[in-house]
């Protein structure tokens, strides 16, 4: 148990920085007015293909990740 409480914040700031630069990464299709309310992109389906949807699903893992060691630590102290 106590190798566990040792790694838990070193993990958590790894996940954290990972999760950071995915969500940086990932390309918005919105322009300052669609944040706005308006926006000029007519309604446009944009399905991710390759290394855009790769981005799309490691946010997704990374993060559950991160709120499972987040649990963790709370259950650990």
């Amino acid at each position: 148990m106590m190798i566990i409480t040792n790694i838990l914040p070193y993990l958590q700031i790894i996940l954290s920085i990972i999760l950071i630069v995915s969500i940086l990464l990932q390309q918005s299709s919105a322009g300052v007015g669609g944040a706005l309310g308006g926006g000029d992109s007519g309604g446009l389906y944009n399905t991710r293909r390759g290394f855009e949807k790769f981005l799309f699903i490691l946010t997704i893992v990374i993060g559950v990740m991160f709120i499972i060691s987040s649990f963790i630590t709370i259950f650990v102290k």
